[in-house]
């Protein structure tokens, strides 16, 4: 993107501040958001909005690492982890309420989002899967998780369109249009 795609405008507010904010208003708690690059203007930006922020020194090395500050940051009594990416602007709280709503109601140690046969954020991972996301090495441990435990998942269903992240600058401006035309 050639700057922090972070910080960008979406929708009247930043790209991290409309993500944690649809997390604040899906009612999950605590909010844990994992900064890497740039993080002391993300921790600014997030000035305000109920939640914990962690820095991640060895951002650079990849959202696992990301992945296991923002799980290492949890409370001993989170029963489990609902993981989103901010560059995920079609993200909604009704999305993450309905992965949880979906925990509660199974056993199951997984939640997976699904469009049109894409398995994508957010996922609802159970704290008993925590250590196996810890200890995952590679790209993609989350992925690794989703893949071994499938058999055991529930799985909610989104729309296609539902899926798009803001990668390079052409991402950004379907958001912004995406959004704009509702």
């Amino acid at each position: 993107m050639g700057r922090n795609k972070m910080l960008l405008p979406l929708d009247g507010e930043s790209i991290l501040r409309r993500a944690v904010g649809r997390a604040v208003a899906a009612g999950l708690d605590p909010v844990v958001v994992v900064l890497g690059h740039d993080a002391e203007r993300a921790r600014d930006e997030l000035a305000g909005v109920s939640c914990r922020a962690v820095v991640n020194p060895d951002y650079a090395r990849g959202v696992n690492v990301s992945l296991r500050a923002g799980i290492a940051a949890l409370p001993a009594e989170a029963r489990a982890v609902v993981v989103i990416l901010a560059d995920m602007p079609f993200v909604t709280a009704s999305m993450m309420e309905t992965l949880v709503e979906r925990y509660r109601e199974t056993t199951a140690p997984l939640v997976v989002s699904e469009y049109d046969g894409v398995n994508a954020p957010p996922i609802l991972y159970d704290r008993s899967l925590f250590s196996e996301l810890g200890a995952m090495e590679g790209e993609g441990c989350g992925k690794q998780v989703v893949k071994k435990h499938r058999s055991e998942a529930a799985v909610v269903a989104w729309p296609a369109e539902a899926l798009a992240d803001v990668d390079v600058p052409d991402d950004y401006e379907r958001a912004r249009a995406g959004l704009a035309s509702g």
